[in-house]
C-alpha cells in the first residue's frame, strides 16, 4: 500500500523547510502530519494516540526553535512520531519499530534531532537542565526544551529536576503536555491539582488580564519587573490557593493554553523564547486528537496494532483453536483467586494497571489494589510498609522499570526481609519497544541480593503455582517471579494451584550425553528443540530449574554427575545470570563439564519481533538445537581424534 504525505508535508525534509511555510499554512501542515501518522500506524503498527495529541506542538516547536542547535527533549518518546517525520525521517517512517528500522523512541544514534535517548518516563527535565547548564558554561546562546506529560510529571525524578532548575538561571523551557493520561488514566493529587488549574475560568481569565495589564505597565523608575512578578503571583494565589506549585519552585508558570491552537502555540513559544531562565508552559491537549475513536478510548488506542482507519476495526489474528492466554492475564485473574481466599493479599502497580492486568483486581477489589502512578520507587516502599503490617503484597512492575527501584528493593525490602512478592512482567526480550524496554538484567541484579527468592515459570500453571507459593505464610522472604511479555503455551490453564518447594526444580525428561537446563519460559524452546533433535537420534535431558535463587543443588549434583555436556538457557543477560549461577555451582563443587550458556548476549539488542530477536540471540528452538549439534560433534571429534 502506498502511503503519500500531503503536498506541504511532502516538501518538508528538515525543520528548515518547515520554516519556509507561512504561519497561515501551519494548520494544513498539522492536518497533513496527523493524517500521515494515522495512515502509517494503521498499516504498520506502533504507538498511536500520544503522537496525535502533540501534532500542533511538534510543528510549533520546530517552527520557532532552531533545532537541532536548540535542544529538544521528548519525555518517554511515545509522542515523538511527528517530530521524527519533520526531521528527515518521513520516508523511512514506515520502518518504525521494525527489525533494523527506525526506533519507536528518540535515539541519539538515529538523528542529530534526537538530543536524548528516551523510553522510560520522567527523564526529560533533568536532561534538558543539564543541556541548558552546559550551554551557559560554554557561552552558547542555545535553548533547551523538555516536553513532559502530566503522567510522567508524577515521578519523583521530575520533581527533583524542577527543584534543581528553580535555583539555577538555566535558559530552559518545560512544556507540560496535560491530557490526563499516561497509558491508563492518571491518578493522584497532582492530577487533581492540574484539573483545578485547567478548569478554573476565574483563574484563567484573571491571569490573562494580569498579563495584558503588566505588558502595558512602565518598566523602570519605581516599578520593576520583579515587582510586576510579585503582583502577578499574589493575585494568582488569591484566586487559586494551589496555583503556586510550580512558581514556588521558582519556575515562571505560563498557561494553561490550548495545545491544539497552532497560532496560539507559535505566538506563545515565540514570546517565551525571549524570556530568560527556567519556565514552564502548561498546554492542554487531547490524546488521540483527530481520530475520534482514539479520543474516546485513549487507553485502547495507545498502541492498538494494525487497524482499518475508516471503520476503526483493530485487526486480530484469527485462530481456529483456543489460544493460550497472555502471562499478564494469568497473573491478573490468579491474584483475584488468591485474594478471595486470603484477605491479606493486596496489589500494587506503578501506572500499568492495563499492562500488568492488575486492573481486574482494581475493578473487583478497589480497596485492595492500587495504581500509584509512575512511581516505581514508591511502589516498592509502600509495598514494604504494607508488609510490615502483615499484608501479602504483589507488587507488579515491568522488569525494565524495576531498574528504577533497585535501592528500595535492597534497602526497604531485602534488608528488612519483608515478604513482598515482586511480579516482574515483560522479563526478557520484549520485541518492538527495543533496548529501553527489554527486561534483560533482573536475574543478575536480583539474585545478588540476600534474602530474595528469584523464580521464573515455564508456563501458565507454573506461574499460578509460584504465585500461590509466594503468598503462603510459610514463605517469609521477598519473592521474585519473572515472566515474559505475550502468550504462554497452555490453552487450558486454570489448573488447581499447588505449593512448590522453594528452590526445587523438576526434571522434564531423562536423556543421554547432554543436558539442557532451562529457566523460565525458554524451557518451551528447549522442549521444541528436543522434539526436533529426536529425528536425528539425539536425546538431550531437560531440567526446568524454576529457581535461580536458591538453586536446586540436589538436581544440579545429579546433572553434573551424569552429563559432561550442559547447556543453560535463559531469557536474560548471560552476564551474571542463570547460566553464571550454574557455573558458580560447578566451580564451587569441583565439577568439570563443557558448558554453553544461551541467553541475551553482552550487548544492546535492538528492536524487532520476539521471534526475530530470539533467533538473533540464538536461544530459540533452532538456536538450542544448533548448540546441541555443535557440542555433540565436538564430542565425536574428541572420541575419534
Amino acid at each position: 500500500m502506498n502511503i503519500n504525505p500531503g503536498p506541504l508535508l511532502a516538501a518538508i525534509d528538515t525543520p528548515a523547510d518547515l520554516k519556509k511555510i507561512s504561519s497561515e499554512q501551519l494548520y494544513q501542515v498539522c492536518d497533513e502530519l496527523r493524517q500521515y501518522i494515522i495512515d502509517v500506524v494503521s498499516v504498520h503498527g506502533g504507538h498511536f494516540a500520544a503522537s496525535l495529541g502533540v501534532v500542533e506542538l511538534s510543528v510549533a516547536l520546530h517552527y520557532i526553535y532552531n533545532t537541532p542547535y536548540d535542544q529538544l527533549v521528548w519525555d518517554v518518546g511515545h509522542q515523538a512520531y511527528g517530530h521524527k517525520i519533520l526531521t528527515g525521517r518521513r520516508d523511512s517512517f514506515i520502518t518504525n519499530r521494525k527489525y533494523n528500522g527506525l526506533s519507536g523512541f528518540p535515539k541519539r544514534t538515529e538523528s542529530e534531532y534526537d538530543t536524548f535517548g528516551v523510553g522510560h518516563s520522567s527523564t526529560s527535565i533533568s536532561a534538558a537542565l543539564g543541556m541548558a547548564i552546559a550551554a551557559k558554561n560554554k557561552g552558547e546562546d542555545r535553548k533547551a526544551v523538555a516536553v513532559i506529560g502530566d503522567g510522567a510529571l508524577t515521578a519523583g525524578l521530575a520533581f527533583e529536576a524542577m527543584n534543581h532548575a528553580g535555583v539555577t538561571d538555566a535558559d530552559m523551557l518545560i512544556i507540560l503536555n496535560d491530557n490526563c493520561m499516561s497509558i491508563d488514566p492518571n491518578v493522584g493529587a497532582l492530577k487533581e491539582y492540574l484539573t483545578d488549574i485547567t478548569t478554573s475560568p476565574t483563574y484563567n481569565k484573571l491571569k490573562d488580564d494580569i498579563w495584558k495589564a503588566l505588558g502595558k505597565l512602565p518598566v523602570g523608575g519605581n516599578f520593576s519587573r520583579g515587582m510586576a512578578s510579585k503582583l502577578e503571583h499574589s493575585i494568582k494565589g488569591f484566586v487559586n490557593k494551589s496555583s503556586n506549585l510550580f512558581e514556588s519552585l521558582n519556575l515562571r508558570y505560563f498557561g494553561p493554553i490550548d495545545g491544539h491552537n497552532i497560532t496560539k502555540l507559535v505566538d506563545t513559544l515565540k514570546d517565551l523564547k525571549e524570556i530568560p531562565g527556567p519556565k514552564i508552559l502548561h498546554i492542554v491537549t487531547v490524546k488521540g486528537k483527530g481520530y475520534e475513536l482514539a479520543e474516546k478510548d485513549q487507553t485502547k488506542w495507545h498502541a492498538p496494532g494494525l487497524f482499518d482507519k475508516i471503520t476503526g476495526e483493530i485487526f486480530k489474528k484469527k485462530f481456529e483453536l483456543p489460544q493460550p492466554p497472555r502471562y499478564q492475564d494469568v497473573f491478573g485473574h490468579t491474584i483475584i483467586e488468591l485474594a478471595e481466599k486470603n484477605p491479606k493479599i493486596m496489589g500494587i502497580t506503578p501506572a500499568m494497571p492495563s499492562g500488568s492486568s492488575l486492573k481486574f483486581m482494581m475493578d473487583k477489589m478497589p480497596d485492595r489494589a492500587f495504581d500509584v502512578g509512575i512511581c516505581e520507587q514508591h511502589a516498592v516502599t509502600v509495598s514494604a510498609g504494607l508488609a510490615t503490617q502483615g499484608m501479602r503484597v504483589f507488587c507488579n512492575i515491568y522488569s525494565s522499570f524495576m531498574q528504577r527501584a533497585y535501592d528500595q528493593v535492597v534497602h526497604d525490602v531485602a534488608i528488612q526481609n519483608l515478604p513482598v512478592v515482586f511480579c516482574l512482567d515483560r522479563a526478557g526480550l520484549v520485541g518492538e519497544d527495543g533496548p529501553t524496554h527489554h527486561g534483560a538484567y533482573d536475574i543478575p541484579f536480583m539474585r545478588c541480593i540476600p534474602n530474595l527468592v528469584v523464580s521464573a515459570p515455564m508456563n501458565e500453571a507454573e506461574l499460578r503455582n509460584l504465585m500461590y507459593t509466594a503468598q503462603l505464610d510459610s514463605n517469609g522472604s521477598p519473592f521474585v517471579i519473572r515472566y515474559p511479555r505475550g502468550e504462554g503455551v497452555m490453552s487450558v490453564w486454570r489448573t488447581e494451584m499447588k505449593q512448590i518447594p522453594v528452590g526445587k526444580g523438576r526434571k522434564i525428561k531423562d536423556g543421554k550425553d547432554i543436558a539442557i537446563l532451562s529457566f523460565g519460559h525458554p524451557g518451551n524452546f528447549a522442549a521444541s528443540a528436543i522434539r526436533d533433535l529426536k529425528t536425528e537420534g539425539l536425546d538431550p535431558a531437560h531440567y526446568d530449574m524454576r529457581f535461580v535463587k536458591p538453586l536446586d543443588e540436589e538436581l544440579l549434583h545429579e546433572v553434573f554427575s551424569r552429563y559432561e555436556k550442559i547447556i543453560t538457557v535463559e531469557d536474560g543477560t548471560i552476564v551474571g545470570g542463570f547460566g553464571s549461577a550454574v557455573v558458580e555451582f560447578m566451580v564451587a563443587n569441583n565439577y568439570r563439564a563443557q558448558l554453553k550458556m544461551l541467553g541475551i548476549p553482552d550487548r544492546l539488542v535492538e528492536h524487532g519481533t520476539l521471534k526475530q530477536l530470539h533467533r538473533e540471540c540464538g536461544y530459540d528452538a533452532e538456536g538450542i538445537a544448533d548448540t546441541v549439534r555443535m557440542m555433540m560433534r565436538e564430542k565425536i571429534s574428541v572420541q575419534f581424534g
